[in-house]
């Protein structure tokens, strides 16, 4: 393996290397498949194929170096660890909930962000402006409009006002059908489509410092990647954007 090819190797995940052989596949341009990737990844991962020799007109060698790439983000070994918080510090096994905040900032790709409360004593508040301004993070939030936006949760930071604070980012809120509005109560960060932590905390200061909450991090670049794309096949039927995001 060329010294190129294993830089794309760590450059692409599973799903965009996957995503980039079936439309290569199908007979798109190497520009029309890019086109399936995060705009803010697209030049860059242009530039890894091409320093690789890899092209649209060259699928014999492209189609398997991309399935290869494929293959081995779906195969690693998934790592488990507890996320806690308890007050006075308590826990003596695993990491705390704060260290949430390290993990948002050391994004390469991409951060998704799922909670029912986002408070701006959160951590995460100027945590995730900060790499959605990096310019080259995709970053989204998905939020319940009921506790952002009805008054419901005390407190709580309203949809407009995260998407102001994000105007780098993607800010989605449940919408309503038939009179009904969804409740967005899956809890989780995504980052770089390969680390995973599903908690019971929110995004504030109590969740984060006083309350008792567990999680779990998960290093599974798969399962990371099949719970973004879950979200992302059903944000137009649940979910609506939120203006000025």
């Amino acid at each position: 393996m060329s010294d190129a090819t294993a830089r794309l190797g760590g450059l692409l995940s599973g799903g965009e290397a996957g995503r980039l052989a079936a439309r290569l596949a199908d007979g798109d341009t190497l520009a029309q498949a890019l086109q399936s990737l995060a705009q803010s990844r697209r030049s860059e991962i242009r530039a890894a194929l091409e320093d690789a020799g890899l092209s649209a007109s060259n699928l014999s060698v492209t189609l398997p170096v991309l399935r290869a790439i494929q293959g081995a983000a779906e195969a690693n070994t998934t790592e488990v660890s507890p996320i806690w918080t308890l007050p006075g510090n308590l826990a003596d096994y695993g990491s705390l909930t704060t260290s949430i905040r390290a993990l948002v900032l050391s994004a390469r790709t991409s951060v998704t962000c799922s909670t029912f409360n986002f408070q701006k004593s959160s951590t995460l508040w100027n945590a995730l402006r900060e790499v959605a301004e990096h310019g080259t993070v995709d970053v989204r939030v998905y939020l319940d409009t009921q506790a952002a936006d009805q008054n419901e949760w005390s407190g709580a930071t309203t949809s407009g006002e995260v998407a102001a604070q994000l105007t780098a980012a993607t800010v989605f809120r449940t919408r309503s059908t038939d009179g009904k509005t969804f409740r967005n109560h899956a809890k989780f960060i995504a980052v770089d489509h390969r680390f995973l932590v599903v908690t019971s905390a929110n995004f504030s200061v109590s969740a984060e410092h006083h309350n008792v909450e567990l999680g779990l991090r998960i290093d599974s670049r798969s399962l990371t990647e099949t719970v973004e794309k879950q979200l992302q096949d059903v944000a137009s039927t649940l979910y609506e954007r939120v203006e000025g995001s």
